[in-house]
């Protein structure tokens, strides 16, 4: 049984995961800043030293830079970091994405034995572009694609690694489908009951440029099954 600290851990990703960490007999620990868990602060790093005692493996899923964490990991003796990051940050300049891939950086300069795992963004992201688009009398579908992937799935992913020896950056995963926002639109609109007419877009920007040369899709066989359509019928709608 290993002891592990999850960040992130109340999150949208990081409920499954630490639900899988505690099946498997682990001693997990939760750090946010609310009481009833682990209670630390990221940005200022208090309480990060306390919350890292007697820890085996750390799995920082939270969204928060890692401020102070991996110094404070080096200092108490982590044997394994695991880090969650985002396929194609690399070539898409969006600041958070940029804010991911110095977060990689500055985990493979400490030394920490770590695995790193890029995902392919989750459904509940492709949900949300068409949804901030509710009160628009047409839906605007810019011009690339995505392959989401299931939250269930990347949990599982790393909850296997974070159980398992640091082995670096590992082989990104993405979801089962490739298809354009156009394509993904349409399927949100049946699922909605909306009418609207849709509209393909190109966008202009370095950001939208390395969304339309597909560097936020992962060639070859798809690690994950669950599809944008399942994604829509599970979740409730208003």
């Amino acid at each position: 049984m290993a002891t592990i600290l999850v960040t992130g851990g109340t999150a949208q990703l990081g409920r499954p995961t630490v639900a899988l960490l505690r099946a498997s007999g682990n001693d997990v620990r939760v750090l946010s800043r609310k009481p009833g868990n682990v209670v630390g602060d990221l940005a200022t790093g208090a309480g990060i030293r306390d919350a890292l005692d007697g820890v085996d493996t750390l799995v920082h899923l939270a969204s928060a830079p890692h401020g102070p964490l991996f110094e404070a990991a080096v200092a108490a003796g982590v044997a394994h970091t695991v880090y969650i990051s985002i396929v194609g940050i690399d070539d898409i300049p969006l600041g958070y994405y940029r804010g991911k891939l110095a977060d990689e950086r500055a985990l493979v300069a400490s030394e920490l034995p770590h695995t790193i795992l890029r995902a392919t963004q989750f459904h509940s992201f492709v949900d949300g572009i068409f949804a901030s688009q509710r009160l628009s009398p047409l839906l605007i579908a810019p011009a690339f694609s995505f392959q989401p992937i299931a939250v269930d799935e990347v949990a599982a992913r790393l909850a296997s690694l974070a159980i398992g020896a640091p082995q670096g950056r590992v082989a990104d995963i993405g979801g089962p489908e490739q298809k354009t926002a156009l394509e993904f639109g349409r399927q949100w609109r049946d699922a909605v009951g909306a009418r609207r007419p849709m509209v393909r877009v190109s966008l202009p920007g370095a950001t939208m440029r390395g969304f339309a040369g597909g560097h936020n899709l992962v060639p070859g066989t798809p690690y994950g099954r669950g599809t944008f359509t399942e994604y829509l019928q599970a979740s409730p709608r208003a």
